[in-house]
């Protein structure tokens, strides 16, 4: 197990809403016959969701339900959304930088932003984007033949290829079914692609995440597709996990207590290094990669914690993610946990899906928490000041702009390219979560009450304030170089 690991794979690429109320209250790229079965359906397509066409119903609001969106809304982020689809690769550029346009748009749809706002959003970010040339229809019908489809696996040039390939299997089985037999089923081909959805910084993860708590078939697609143009390193790391808790037995270890325990343990701290081009794979799963699969494999979860141990791991990643402070440099999210929290509001929807089984679902749960582990370590284990939290004064207190709507209402106008939106709005829905599952008295629960607003505030003031927008890995010295010093003080 040591030797694969430690094996080296290529190098990976590096990667308004002033009137609500508070809360709590792709052209298509198919083949032609694909193509000839949307045209002939025109009714049909115009009122549904299909795998080459984008279209949200007002109703579609997502997890998060902030208020109903107009039909003006759904039908400019809908047209938004299909011309990303229509013209636009995964990938920005060559070196594998991910195109966010789909998961900014629904983030802000899903708080309820306007139309106007939404599409902000969008003209923000279109500018740079990687067009998506034409399918090969030779390397699409080779892609249905498995021996020929590991051949195209790992190569950002054959994403058009992907995404045709899944939609025309969606076309045949159902999106359902294609998850099903492509991600879950145990298969070789199964496994594999099952764990690059973890690849890439969870991204792919992320963007089918979205596709299923937004209904929409096309954008399932291109997860798959972009799942499958990513690196699978990763799968070496989350199966030699899975295959050590064989040998564990049930117990209580919380994730907060397993960040405690890498914390602590030098070695594995002190395990990745500045100049390591993935910290991950470079760092941790070269030089301590028995330390790291030992912690990791400690979090377990039994029959009828399902529900329970998703609210851990959500909660978790935010109070790990939120407390990754320096003071007294300004407050900054690290950009590479952030994607732990961006990624963990979908498994309350994936839990939800009558499709997928209990099994299929607890595993995917268990490889998240095995991901965060790791990058939280990869990160150099940055010391963690929950207390940074619990006295964080707002910047704005007048007129609710500290309150969620009025957060929400700033992002609306600010000029990013969605990180900050869906950052807020995973906290957002986790204090709601916490509350109505009554989990404050739970080891775990580390934010609670007035903290999650607290979060949801320095989220806000840490992108509107000066300097970088994001830390790159807290743990470093380096990464706060050039990140000022708080220049006011308070406590609530």
């Amino acid at each position: 197990m040591l030797m694969i690991l430690r094996t080296r794979s290529r190098s990976s690429r590096n990667e308004k809403l002033s009137h609500l109320r508070p809360l709590f209250q792709r052209k298509s790229l198919a083949t032609v016959s694909s193509f000839q079965k949307w045209r002939d359906t025109p009714a049909e397509s115009t009122r549904m969701a299909t795998p080459t066409k984008i279209h949200l119903d007002v109703k579609d609001i997502g997890i998060f339900k902030v208020k109903p969106q107009s039909t003006e809304t759904a039908a400019k982020t809908s047209e938004l959304l299909q011309d990303n689809h229509t013209n636009h690769h995964v990938l920005f550029n060559n070196s594998g930088f991910h195109n966010h346009i789909v998961h900014h748009v629904l983030s802000l749809y899903g708080v309820g932003a306007p139309a106007s706002a939404i599409e902000k959003g969008y003209r923000d970010n279109v500018s740079y984007q990687r067009k998506l040339d034409p399918a090969n229809e030779k390397v699409v019908e080779e892609m249905s033949k498995p021996e020929l489809y590991k051949k195209y696996l790992g190569k950002g040039k054959h994403y058009p290829d992907f995404l045709v390939f899944w939609q025309n299997e969606m076309d045949r089985k159902g999106w359902e079914n294609v998850l099903n037999e492509y991600l879950f089923s145990r298969s070789e081909q199964a496994e594999d692609l099952l764990t690059r959805l973890f690849a890439g910084f969870l991204h792919p993860l992320i963007h089918l995440g979205f596709g299923v708590e937004f209904k929409q078939p096309a954008i399932i697609a291109e997860a798959l597709a972009q799942a499958a143009v990513h690196d699978n390193w990763v799968s070496l790391y989350l199966h030699a996990v899975e295959a050590a808790t064989a040998f564990v037995s049930p117990n209580s270890k919380t994730v907060p207590n397993l960040i405690d325990e890498i914390r602590a343990d030098k070695k594995l701290t002190s395990a990745v290094e500045w100049d390591d081009g993935n910290k991950v794979r470079d760092g941790i799963l070269k030089r301590a990669p028995d330390e790291m699969i030992g912690y990791a494999k400690q979090w377990t979860v039994e029959e009828g914690e399902l529900e329970k141990k998703t609210a851990e791991m959500i909660a978790s990643s935010i109070w790990f993610t939120a407390s990754a402070q320096r003071p007294p440099k300004q407050v900054k999210f690290d950009f590479f946990l952030m994607h732990c929290v961006n990624c963990s509001i979908f498994f309350p929807t994936f839990n939800t899906q009558s499709w997928l089984s209990n099994e299929s679902k607890t595993r995917l749960l268990k490889f998240k928490v095995y991901m965060d582990l790791a990058l939280y370590a990869s990160r150099r284990s940055p010391a963690l000041h929950p207390e940074e939290v619990a006295t964080y004064v707002p910047k704005l207190l007048e007129a609710g702009d500290a309150e969620w709507p009025g957060l929400f209402n700033r992002l609306f106008e600010f000029n990013d390219d969605g990180h900050a939106i869906k950052l807020a709005r995973t906290v957002a829905f986790a204090e709601k979560m916490m509350s109505d599952g009554n989990y404050d008295a739970e080891e775990w629960a580390r934010i609670k009450g007035s903290m999650w607003e607290k979060v949801g505030n320095m989220i806000v003031d840490s992108v509107e304030d000066s300097g970088a927008k994001w830390v790159r890995s807290a743990g470093f010295e380096e990464a706060w170089r050039g990140i000022g010093d708080r220049p006011r003080k308070g406590k609530l």
